[in-house]
């Protein structure tokens, strides 16, 4: 099979770490062939098929020159989307106007033909914050709002709590505020933008000194091991973008609960891959757009989580 990736430049990668750069090895050491474009390079004319500026590439084995794109180099070459066995969207966060009219994008390339991993609607309709409404029943106390003063309220309720943006990614933005309310008035400020701008606001959980779990969901079943962003020195955040150390071990009897519950609902809406966080018991953030984490797991806990993706996109083709 001939499988194009929609991902952030090449040139980007840590491929140390890169679950996409991961998927690569595992779909090439398996005989398929591969291509890479960004969403920059996307683009439609009346009368003809979505299609792309796409380089086809090899994966070389040197971590210092990791992939050749042969001819192509960085002169892409023109190819439908439709004409490529799949398609795996890996652009990263943020979700912003252009990854947005990506996804049409993309809906338009299935509309032709194309199949697409994760589905460009699936991605449209479960915003990473948000999605987590749906399942309240494994969600801690929660508020979503642009009032300040419903802000203030919550906080007086829970007393120390964890107030974020709706689209920050990596740990960006996002604040704990105490019991002594320090900063609050500020904080909410910087957030909501003077009431423009809505934001989320959590109890926190102190059980987030144990880590923030990334539990994987591939093809609708849980990855039998999480990886546990543990929070370093004064740090409140566990995001491995902001020095979170990774520790890969084994689901919890609530993790594989939560895992089993959510798998089959979000897979069959074209949701291949899921990353969900987890901290203690509750459910704290669903991610779509390029969950992470393969390689941390695999390393460290032994289980080879790209050939559990590539088994789930291989027979997902195969349908």
């Amino acid at each position: 099979m001939h499988i194009l990736f929609v991902a952030d430049p090449l040139e980007s990668f840590k491929i140390y770490k890169d679950t996409s750069f991961s998927m690569m090895r595992e779909l090439q050491k398996r005989g398929h062939a591969l291509s890479a474009c960004e969403v920059t390079d996307i683009a439609w004319r009346q009368g003809q098929p979505v299609n792309a500026g796409v380089r086809d590439i090899v994966l070389t084995g040197d971590p210092r020159h990791w992939f050749d794109a042969g001819a192509t180099g960085l002169d892409r070459r023109r190819a439908a989307l439709r004409d490529f066995d799949a398609i795996v969207m890996r652009k990263d966060p943020p979700f912003d106007t252009e990854f947005f009219y990506a996804t049409h994008m993309l809906e338009q390339a299935e509309r032709e033909g194309a199949r697409v991993f994760n589905k460009p609607r699936a991605l449209r309709d479960h915003p990473e914050k948000l999605a987590i409404l749906e399942f309240a029943q494994f969600i801690g106390p929660t508020l979503v709002t642009r009032n300040a003063q419903d802000v203030r309220r919550f906080h007086a309720e829970h007393r120390d709590v964890i107030l974020k943006p709706l689209d920050g990614m990596g740990g960006t933005g996002i604040f704990r505020v105490r019991e002594d309310g320090m900063n609050l008035g500020a904080i909410i400020e910087t957030l909501n933008r003077d009431g423009a701008q809505s934001l989320m606001v959590q109890k926190y959980l102190p059980e987030i000194v144990q880590g923030d779990k990334r539990v994987l969901l591939i093809g609708g079943k849980p990855v039998p091991f999480s990886l546990a962003r543990i929070p370093q020195g004064s740090e409140v955040r566990g995001n491995l973008a902001v020095g979170g150390k990774g520790v890969a071990q084994p689901l919890s009897k609530r993790d594989r609960e939560i895992g089993e519950a959510l798998g089959p609902v979000l897979a069959a809406r074209g949701l291949l891959l899921v990353g969900v966080d987890v901290i203690g018991d509750y459910v704290t953030e669903i991610n779509v757009t390029s969950p992470t984490c393969f390689q941390e797991i695999h390393d460290q806990a032994g289980f080879d989580v790209p050939a559990m993706f590539v088994d789930a996109l291989e027979a997902a083709l195969a349908d």
